[in-house]
């Protein structure tokens, strides 16, 4: 059986983040300049280092339980319709894994519906509110 030749995407970070050039982000402790670039380029709405009410977006480091425990107060700041990135170290540098990431994100009510590759070493995991609870 011949092997299936693995798809590599062509977009762009900030397009597999899903940000669009109106969204309003919130960003917490992420340094990566191509992410900064890029989010730049495509929106004017960032808030650096404090939480924006009503964000389309909120991108979080999270490299330890007790800052995935900050989800239910980030939660209070999304729209309903929009999803925090959490943003953690990947592979065998990972202080966290993806099943801590979503056993936080179930107890402060939300839900995992995407993951991205978003450098060489670290991967984001997005969560949503879940449909039946949005206003």
């Amino acid at each position: 059986m011949a092997r299936r030749e693995e798809q590599v995407s062509t977009k762009s970070l900030i397009d597999k983040l899903g940000i669009k050039p109106e969204s309003r982000v919130s960003v917490l402790g992420i340094k990566d300049e191509e992410f900064w670039k890029q989010l730049k380029s495509r929106t004017a709405e960032i808030s650096n280092g404090r939480l924006k009410r009503e964000s389309d977006a909120i991108f979080f480091a999270a490299n330890s339980d007790r800052e995935l425990a900050k989800l239910s107060r980030l939660k209070e700041y999304l729209k309903s319709n929009g999803a925090i990135g959490v943003v953690s170290l990947k592979g065998k540098q990972a202080r966290i894994k993806d099943v801590h990431v979503i056993a936080a994100a179930i107890n402060a009510g939300l839900v995992d519906n995407k993951v991205v590759s978003f450098s060489e070493t670290h991967t984001a995991l997005r969560l949503v509110i879940p449909l039946a609870q949005r206003g």
